[in-house]
């Protein structure tokens, strides 16, 4: 049975029988600097060995722009050529997104393989689909990315046409059979992920029923997300040493030393250069970011650049609407961080530094959730009949109780409630921060 992913893809990227050696390549644009596309160079061997390859050497150049036919000048070319020889490597990869006729240029002066940053982290994302919704969702990014690059000799077949009466004319191409049928696959993975993502947000109105707020955990790749979520949760979410080990988003419940319960979900992790497709097919997974009362932003202290890391994170937050989300930050792995804590803590005010595989700084996490969640909930005035009970432990259980006292009629209560625990109480509310009493 084929293989819905390699098929979008066109071919797999790397043969997972052996370890591919790929030779990589970065251009330092103006207005950047050497160490910027360092960064993004190391950043792309991670991907490469999530992937399933190793490199054998990197290519280096400096331009005003991308040359419009190759990325990279000629005379690079012949140099790239060269060192492909050199380190018998079959496979190019560019820290940067080719345009599809760079790509088909590159790989005819080339001789080999030629892809870009994207088809990587494309590539990874195929193989750590688990779910019917992950899985239509790369798909659906991976056909998008291969549409365009669809073009006639792909496989030394040009037109597909017979011999014979009523087999004779014009006919059709192989590139036209191919680019319809994508087509119509783009079109049913679509429909498909709409029908999908209605039920997700069924579970979502459930969930706002229940009154519960909702904390959402996002951050760079391998930040320690997932390690994060089973630490103050127990939900024994996958975790590897390793970049996009989860894609699907996880929610549990979670008791705030105060008491009160919120829900906390584990999200897809951010990257540099993230592929603009697929935000766009994971858009339905990364709206409870844009939903939620606050983001905790799980960042690696061990990282060489964090501050990049925090920047990237927060290009997709707003390209996702969830920048006004309130956030704050959390620097993970701070057993390997020691001495860079003190500053990343003094540069971030109101961040918090744990470690959670050792569990260190959970409880001042825990109780800085807590607070962050109350200081957000409006402070309502009810007065509950002395016979409601029920009513009583209500607020207590989904609230702050600020004050009560007797009343005529009942208890005179303040508690910090949400909106939706406000609606529900609305017959015992006399003034409240919401605007209506």
């Amino acid at each position: 049975m084929s293989n819905p992913y390699q098929e979008a893809l066109g071919q797999t990227l790397i043969e997972r029988t052996f370890r591919e050696r790929i030779v990589l390549v970065g251009v330092t644009l103006h207005g950047q600097s050497d160490e910027d596309t360092e960064e993004g160079l190391d950043e792309l061997t991670l991907l490469i060995d999530t992937a399933g390859a190793d490199e054998a050497a990197r290519v280096t150049q400096r331009r005003d722009v991308p040359d419009s036919a190759w990325y990279i000048g000629k005379g690079k070319v012949d140099e790239l050529r060269d060192v492909c020889l050199a380190v018998d490597a079959d496979t190019v990869v560019f820290d940067a997104e080719l345009s599809p006729g760079q790509q088909y240029n590159l790989e005819k002066a080339l001789g080999r393989t030629a892809l870009d940053r994207t088809a990587v982290i494309l590539d990874i994302f195929a193989q750590n689909a688990h779910t019917q919704e992950g899985k239509a969702q790369v798909e659906l990014a991976l056909l998008r990315y291969r549409l365009p690059r669809l073009r006639r000799g792909i496989s030394g077949a040009m037109s597909q046409q017979g011999a014979g009466i009523g087999t004779r004319g014009p006919g059709e191409t192989r590139l036209e059979v191919d680019r319809r049928r994508i087509m119509r696959r783009i079109t049913k993975l679509e429909h498909d992920l709409k029908d999908l993502q209605r039920t997700r947000q069924l579970q979502r109105k459930s969930r706002s029923r229940s009154g519960l707020s909702s904390v959402v955990i996002v951050g760079y790749t391998n930040a320690g997300k997932s390690t994060l979520l089973n630490s103050l949760t127990k939900a024994g979410v996958l975790t590897e040493n390793r970049l996009f080990a989860t894609l699907d988003p996880t929610t549990r419940r979670l008791a705030l030393p105060g008491g009160e319960p919120v829900l906390l979900t584990d999200t897809v992790g951010f990257v540099r250069k993230l592929p603009h497709g697929l935000i766009e097919a994971f858009k339905s997974t990364l709206e409870v970011a844009g939903e939620a009362d606050m983001l905790i932003h799980v960042v690696d202290a061990s990282a060489q650049y964090p501050d990049h890391q925090i920047d990237a994170v927060r290009e997709v937050l707003t390209e996702i609407n969830a920048d006004q989300v309130p956030e704050f930050i959390v620097f993970n792995k701070s057993d390997l961080a020691e001495d860079a804590v003190p500053d990343l803590l003094r540069d971030y005010e109101g961040s918090v530094a744990v470690s959670a595989l050792t569990g260190e700084g959970l409880d001042v996490l825990l109780r800085t959730i807590g607070d962050r969640i109350r200081s957000l909930a409006k402070v309502t005035e009810l007065v509950i009949p002395f016979d409601r009970g029920d009513v009583l432990a209500s607020v207590h259980r989904e609230g702050e109780v600020v004050s009560t006292e007797e009343a005529e009629g009942g208890m005179r209560i303040r508690a910090r409630l949400s909106e939706a625990s406000v609606g529900r109480l609305r017959e015992f509310v006399v003034s409240d921060a919401w605007g209506q009493g």
